[in-house]
């Protein structure tokens, strides 16, 4: 792992590459009114909508959570196997994780559930589960695909390992606080005869119904992410994401890279709007290209400004993130964090990068390496953890998700 420099000579490179932008702060006074101006009134003895009994069926020939829309709130639990579970108990693990699965997202309560009440607020929960190298090679060490390992060391990482690999990875989402933290616990309750928790990452979105459907998140910096992700659904998905390639028993399912990416909040506000946007080669508005366009039109990484210059400079992260491979793409969906403490500022923001892709090592390590090299970006982010999980097939009613790998 390469020595971090000090943050002296970090600004300094912000100031030789952005002129020494800082940000004016400024504010505005607003009156609140308990309406909206123009907006009308509710009609008389109408009930809001209730959006807590919409449900994701778990059953089907692809895991839920994947190409499913983004839910408000996210767990992610990480699990390692206990010493003496067989291929024989992590059949067992999966079978009974399936089984409390289907029923909470169906808005049931698991068999073992002592709140069943809190069961009965589905909220679009899904539960997805990734497999690591161990779980596989306890079931059979021949079967761990190629890719499925440690990605390579970058430059800017600064890794702990307390966010590393892990056995069994159990991704939970759902658009209610709540019912996320009672799945997650009644799947880990369930899973003590087998595993232990490595660790647990938690993050949000905004609130379901806040934004129109299908809008593209904003993480703590205040910048649209993702706005080039492929669409599910479209023949371009079915081959980034879902593309076969690997060993049989994962025909049908994907590969998941978790990292998780803290984030200097506190020197990004040193930066005006137009440095914050030579950064990323994106407007914070409306995230579209500086270059022109609309958010998803793409950047032309030709267009020059008056002077002869690049619109988008050699370091933005449209720039390095850009590839002329079609196949070098990943669909991400990350969650923001925040574990700062208000008074003190002590703690860390950031963001969990979810990236799904059919290979990681010929779609997700190409982009990351670009970046390494000369993203300015890097001067605020730093990846802190890391971890590579195949994503199994799913199952049909009655059958568990990896009997594909368990069982053959």
């Amino acid at each position: 792992m390469s020595e971090r420099r000090p943050l002296s000579d970090r600004f300094s490179r912000r100031g030789l590459l952005l002129g020494g932008a800082a940000a004016g702060i400024g504010a505005a006074g607003a009156t609140v009114t308990h309406r909206l101006v123009g907006e009308e009134p509710p009609p008389a003895n109408t009930a809001p909508p209730v959006h807590g009994t919409r449900t994701v069926a778990f059953h089907g020939p692809r895991q839920a959570g994947v190409e499913t829309p983004p839910q408000a709130h996210a767990c992610f639990v990480a699990l390692d196997l206990e010493s003496g579970v067989d291929a024989e108990g992590v059949g067992r693990l999966l079978r009974l994780l399936s089984d409390d699965a289907a029923r909470l997202s169906a808005g049931q309560a698991p068999l073992a559930d002592t709140e069943p009440e809190l069961a009965t607020v589905p909220a679009r929960l899904t539960t997805t589960f990734g497999f690591g190298p161990g779980l596989v090679e306890r079931v059979d060490p021949d079967a761990v695909p190629s890719w499925l390992g440690p990605l390579p060391e970058f430059d800017h990482d600064d890794l702990r390992p307390e966010w590393g690999q892990a056995d069994l990875l159990l991704q939970v989402c759902a658009d209610d606080p709540i019912t996320v933290s009672h799945a997650a616990r009644m799947l880990v309750k369930d899973a003590r005869a087998f595993a232990r928790v490595a660790w647990t990452q938690t993050g949000f979105r905004r609130a379901h119904g806040s934004e129109p459907d299908g809008t593209t998140m904003r993480n703590l910096m205040g910048q649209v992410d993702g706005s080039i992700n492929p669409r599910p659904g479209t023949d371009e998905f079915e081959h980034l994401v879902w593309g076969s390639g690997g060993p049989a028993w994962l025909d049908g399912g994907t590969s998941l890279v978790l990292r998780r990416i803290a984030t200097d909040l506190d020197t990004w506000d040193e930066l005006d709007r137009p440095g914050r946007e030579a950064v990323i080669g994106r407007r914070v508005a409306d995230g579209a290209p500086l270059t022109g366009g609309g958010e998803r039109d793409d950047a032309d990484l030709d267009a020059t400004d008056e002077s002869g210059l690049p619109v988008i400079p050699a370091f933005a992260h449209v720039r390095r993130a850009r590839t002329d491979d079609p196949g070098q793409r990943i669909f991400r969906r990350g969650y923001n964090y925040d574990l700062r403490d208000t008074l003190s500022g002590a703690g860390e923001a950031g963001l969990v990068f979810a990236s799904f892709q059919a290979d990681p090592v010929r779609q997700f390590v190409p982009i990351q390496r670009r970046l390494d090299e000369l993203d300015l970006l890097n001067e605020w982010v730093t990846a802190v953890g890391s971890a590579v999980f195949a994503i199994p097939p799913g199952c049909e009613e009655g059958d568990y998700v990896g009997r594909s790998l368990v069982e053959g």
